[in-house]
């Protein structure tokens, strides 16, 4: 189900036969270093987590495929994903490296905290990066999140970014 549509990309819901991107993209070391995930065992573990993905029908909101509108290319993926143990929401994405420095996750985070504010009535929306990760940070600033805190856990040091609906 497509949800959002940007200038260049759609964003629509995870498909189980999205499990060959999800399995390329965490397979490649620089995609997910600052990630705290690791790679998928299989193709078939990727197709698993997608058959059992509930975010969509369970809160409303998840992660969702980045689609090039023109050529049709899985670029990555962008979304919001809640939190039942905090209540938090946050904002995630993940491209292929092929597609960095290209501003498909400034857009496409953009469109989604528009989303979640506009059309889901969320109050406030949060994003973490390990603190090495600069271009996520990078992203996290062009979309207006605003610095909060630092948190360490055991995969490292996190900066915890938040921004308010309406400021």
């Amino acid at each position: 189900m497509l949800i959002l549509k940007t200038e260049r990309l759609d964003l629509r819901e995870f498909t189980p036969d999205d499990a060959i991107h999800l399995f390329d993209l965490n397979s490649d070391p620089e995609v997910v270093k600052y990630t705290g995930d690791g790679p998928y065992s299989s193709i078939e573990e990727a197709r698993t987590f997608l058959e059992g993905y509930t975010c969509y029908s369970e809160y409303g909101m998840g992660r969702w495929a980045v689609i090039h509108r023109e050529t049709g290319d899985w670029l990555g993926w962008c979304g919001l994903k809640f939190h039942p143990e905090t209540g938090e929401v946050d904002i995630g994405f993940r491209f292929f490296r092929d597609h960095w420095g290209k501003g498909y996750a400034t857009e496409s985070a953009k469109a989604c905290l528009d989303y979640g504010f506009e059309t889901l009535g969320l109050f406030q929306i949060s994003g973490r990066a390990l603190v090495d990760n600069l271009a996520s940070i990078k992203v996290l600033v062009k979309v207006g999140l605003e610095r909060k805190t630092q948190v360490l856990d055991d995969t490292g040091l996190w900066e915890v970014w938040e921004k308010i609906r309406g400021l």
